[in-house]
């Protein structure tokens, strides 16, 4: 069995609809579905059961799990880079994910799980995944320092060597829809151009980069889900892996890849940032690939545009956005 925590989430579900394709249903999905549409990303999936995500902690405390148990794929937490209960990150973040990475370790399950690239902080002290970097991090958000505190507990127990994490970069296609806020940025453009035939930007307040001109590194949910499946085929790839495709594109390139999937033509307009996001605010992210791709890895993606188009079109556009069968 195969274990999903996260798994009616945003990568959670769209990795349980990649082992579907192989062919997979003996899969349990552990998540906290609340008054959100998240349950919708599971109406397509094939799966054994579903276990809610306190009782699964219970049961992996007691180490009573009822059945055999192959992999557990954890993209299981609070997502949202705007939370600040400190507490509940670190309960949901931070002490979940150690007693699941303790049990699997433990029981020799292969564990893979979700860091984020929001560790790395403004950015100033580079994107590299080189182990020895890691501690020397400073995350601008409690989200960010909840992932950070997993990665150090593990890395201070050399379990490095044994479990696989990977840290996410700007993560976007379907299946985010309840995100709400957290929706990516090609999600928001898109209901903006069918409402008003333009998309907003935020101007820009350093004279390097134009308004619009701001870096991001922006993957797609469906090469991350190849990636996951390739890391579950490699018990031997461990350690902490970036998750981005190594090259950062503008918000205009994003925006302008929105429109022409859309068949419309441009119309951007720059508005002021809030005050208080100017002196967190992020101008460059690049996730650097060099280690997951001499892991063995193949990390020859799609192209945004290619990833915007099949998004909008195969997706957006539909009536039922979410992966299918």
């Amino acid at each position: 069995m195969i274990i999903v925590t996260g798994g009616a989430g945003f990568i959670g579900s769209a990795f349980v609809w990649r082992l579907n394709q192989e062919g997979i249903e003996d899969i349990v999905i552990v998540d906290r579905l609340g008054s959100k549409n998240k349950w919708k990303n599971l109406v397509n999936r094939r799966f054994a059961d579903f276990i809610h995500k306190d009782d699964f902690l219970q049961l992996v405390c007691a180490d009573r799990i009822p059945f055999k148990v192959a992999a557990v794929i954890h993209m299981g937490a609070c997502s949202a880079t705007t939370e600040r209960d400190a507490d509940y990150l670190l309960q949901n973040n931070y002490i979940y994910t150690c007693r699941l990475a303790e049990w699997a370790v433990n029981n020799n399950v292969r564990f893979i799980y979700a860091s984020s690239a929001a560790t790395y902080g403004d950015g100033t002290r580079g994107f590299s995944d080189d182990h020895e970097t890691i501690p020397g991090l400073q995350p601008i958000n409690m989200y960010g320092y909840s992932k950070q505190m997993f990665d150090l507990w593990m890395l201070q127990r050399s379990w490095e060597k044994k479990i696989a994490g990977i840290k996410f970069f700007n993560v976007f296609g379907p299946n985010e829809y309840h995100k709400e806020d957290m929706t990516s940025v090609i999600f928001k453009a898109f209901h903006q151009i069918q409402e008003t035939g333009k998309v907003r930007l935020f101007q820009s307040y350093k004279p390097e980069y134009p308004d619009g001109g701001q870096l991001r590194d922006f993957v797609y949910v469906k090469n991350c889900v190849n990636v996951m499946w390739w890391l579950l085929q490699h018990p031997e790839a461990n350690g902490i892996f970036n998750l981005g495709t190594g090259h950062a594109r503008t918000w205009n390139d994003l925006i302008r890849a929105v429109f022409a999937a859309m068949g419309r033509k441009d119309n951007i307009e720059y508005i002021a940032m809030p005050e208080g996001l100017r002196n967190q605010y992020q101008y460059f992210t690049e996730a650097k690939m060099d280690k997951l791709t001499k892991a063995g890895c193949p990390t020859a993606f799609l192209s945004m545009e290619d990833s915007v188009r099949d998004y909008v079109v195969n997706y957006l556009q539909n009536t039922d956005p979410h992966l299918g069968k």
